[in-house]
């Protein structure tokens, strides 16, 4: 299940995952950012607890990649509540 985090003003979204155990035996988490092009979408996909990239596809620049590196460091807290509380309870 994937869950939403924020949409940014360039129509990037922000998604993440429910908890799983990784290979290794530890709790996991996908971050997964998406923005719509005319052909298609840009997409990131970095996991926690690893901070590492397992997707990148389109055009999102480096710089925006250490933004989203950034982000999910910032957030993995909430990102690890949320995904064990199904969510965020949005109105």
């Amino acid at each position: 299940m994937m869950y939403p985090y924020v949409k940014y003003s360039d129509n990037t979204e922000v998604v993440f995952s429910d908890v799983y155990i990784g290979e290794n035996g530890e709790e996991c988490i996908d971050v997964h950012f998406e923005r719509p092009t005319n052909t298609g979408f840009d997409s990131v996909r970095i996991t926690l607890p690893s901070y590492k990239v397992k997707v990148w596809e389109g055009n999102y620049t480096e710089e925006e990649i250490e933004f989203f590196k950034k982000i999910v460091e910032n957030s993995a807290d909430l990102f690890y509540k949320y995904s064990k509380e199904g969510g965020l309870k949005l109105a």
